[in-house]
């Protein structure tokens, strides 16, 4: 089995803040860092980003013959027996960003410059469907159509592939940026000039970082704990 071909678009991004723009007043910049968390910490699960991705999963199941003739090994396939699939899926992701442990570890101050450094954010999974009216299968006659289950196996299959992607797909980068939105305004009502204001992620996340930032939707865990 075999993928031999992928088609990934995305779509959809929606702020929401509960803390933007609350009962702040123009201040000088030396308000005091408690007072400053305390008013991040409102904004408690800051959801940044939604993205809807399409993926189309193509998989190739020829039919092999093997065997040995003569003390000779032979592995073909067999023209009469290949059967292919085209399962479109679709999987939604959202991304928030939880200040509820937001610290003094997370601001740095000098002078009238000040860096916030965000949590690490979340990605949590709260769709993954097969387009079932959408789902093509060429069949040979001698071949059996794909079952329900290797149908599903599939779509996790599909998903997986979009979960190792996310730091290329720029959920995360939105989710800074989103972010950035909604602090800075709040930074500004207490004094600070937006070119002495720094949002960042305390690093740049790889695939190996995913595993510990996605949850599911409704599940308290993470994706590939027991």
């Amino acid at each position: 089995m075999r993928i031999w071909g992928i088609a990934i678009c995305m779509f959809g991004v929606s702020v929401f803040s509960a803390c933007e723009g609350r009962g702040m007043g123009k201040e000088e910049p030396h308000v005091d860092t408690l007072s400053l968390i305390l008013q991040v910490k409102e904004c408690a699960r800051l959801h940044t980003a939604e993205y809807e991705v399409h993926k189309l999963v193509l998989k190739d199941d020829p039919l092999r013959v093997k065997g040995h003739i003569f003390q000779q090994q032979f592995d073909m396939e067999v023209p009469i027996g290949e059967r292919k699939v085209a399962v479109p899926i679709d999987v939604t992701l959202k991304a928030y960003i939880d200040f509820s442990g937001f610290s003094e570890k997370n601001v740095l101050r000098s002078g009238d410059r000040i860096v916030i450094t965000l949590p690490d954010p979340r990605v949590v999974v709260s769709s993954s469907r097969i387009d079932h009216e959408e789902v093509r299968q060429f069949v040979s006659l001698t071949r059996s159509d794909y079952t329900s289950a290797e149908l599903a196996d599939f779509t996790r299959q599909g998903e997986e592939e979009i979960l190792k992607s996310v730091p290329d797909l720029g959920i995360l980068e939105m989710a800074r940026e989103n972010a950035a939105h909604v602090l800075v305004p709040m930074l500004e009502g207490l004094g600070y000039e937006d070119r002495n204001i720094v949002v960042t992620f305390r690093k740049r996340f790889t695939e190996a970082d995913i595993p510990l930032l996605l949850e599911r939707e409704g599940e308290a865990g993470k994706i590939g704990r027991k």
